[in-house]
């Protein structure tokens, strides 16, 4: 039996949740004839109370990062895991990710080990809802021609509240409350993490080095109860959707609150759950939708990136 040791980087909910899987994964590793040992969890304060599985070594020191075969990153964030990340990707081992702002933002650093095979980011978007590897592997053989998709759990909560009668700042408060926004919320509500999301998935489609700055965002702050009513007596719902299609030439991407019929599969997916509609020309129109957010999801996109990377297989890579 062979022996991989993995670093983890960060230990919030996901974080604590990819460690816990793995342990509870034990028997497919076994099954693999792989022995999957930790080697540390890099984390801001080694004195927090967390929910870790037995012997797990818990560390403000990044250096047994020199000793992983594999690390995965779960801290959020842009400059900081670069900084910790670059040193390992250039020496060629392999890094598993959920942090589409770091993809969205620094690709044209990280591109290369991307293509490379040595970045695993199936949970960046639509978390536990495989939407990447299919988009860069069967699907490649369609000609992709659109895709919509409602990717931020925190937007779609927020106007499914006002549906129910409460204006945007009440819906929104209640969101925060019950750890769903962020505080301050800008990154959620004003469309930035939708947006860092289509970036992500544009790279598969459309073209491989899709700038994150080329997307159009705006965000639902200015959704009115007036709008949410409007809509409701057209037999419609408001979503922040983002969009990828064909314009001329090139492709034009946006993120914006959009009316749509209330049985369109973004709708009709239910209030906590993503959803995309992916349309080519050969495979026609698909719809993915699923849990999108959330400690548990996220970790078995992760640890089955883990799982592709044990198996031999390639991380996801763009189109070149």
């Amino acid at each position: 039996m062979r022996t991989v040791t993995v670093g983890v980087l960060g230990s919030g909910t996901v974080g604590q949740n990819v460690l816990q899987l793995i342990e509870r994964r034990r028997a497919i590793f076994d099954d693999l004839g792989v022995r999957v040992e930790v080697a540390g969890v890099l984390v801001r304060d080694v004195n927090k109370p967390r929910d870790l599985p037995a012997g797990i070594r818990v560390t403000d020191n990044c250096d047994f990062l020199q000793e992983c075969g594999v690390v995965i990153e779960a801290m959020g964030g842009v400059e900081r895991p670069l900084e910790l990340l670059r040193p390992y990707l250039k020496s060629g081992r392999p890094v598993i990710t959920a942090n589409k702002a770091l993809l969205a933002e620094k690709w044209d650093e990280l591109r290369p080990y991307a293509l490379g095979g040595d970045l695993y980011y199936e949970a960046s978007v639509m978390a536990g809802t495989p939407v990447i590897g299919p988009m860069s592997t069967v699907l490649r053989a369609s000609t992709f021609t659109r895709l919509q998709a409602v990717l931020n759990g925190t937007c779609n909560f927020v106007l499914t509240q006002m549906e129910g009668g409460k204006d945007y700042a009440a819906a929104l408060a209640e969101a925060q409350a019950l750890g769903y926004a962020e505080d301050p919320p800008t990154l959620d509500v004003g469309g930035f993490d939708t947006a860092h999301k289509l970036a992500v998935l544009a790279r598969f489609c459309a073209d491989g080095n899709f700038p994150y700055e080329q997307i159009e965002v705006r965000g639902i702050e200015n959704v009115t109860l007036a709008d949410i009513e409007q809509a409701r007596r057209r037999g419609e719902r408001i979503k922040l959707v983002a969009e990828l299609r064909r314009e001329g030439e090139g492709w034009r991407a946006t993120v914006a609150p959009r009316s749509l019929p209330a049985d369109h599969p973004l709708c009709a997916a239910g209030g906590g759950r993503n959803a995309m509609v992916y349309e080519g020309e050969e495979c026609g129109s698909l719809i993915f939708a699923g849990g999108g957010a959330g400690g548990m999801v996220t970790a078995s996109a992760m640890v089955g990136d883990l799982l592709d990377f044990l198996l031999g297989f390639p991380g996801h890579v763009p189109l070149h």
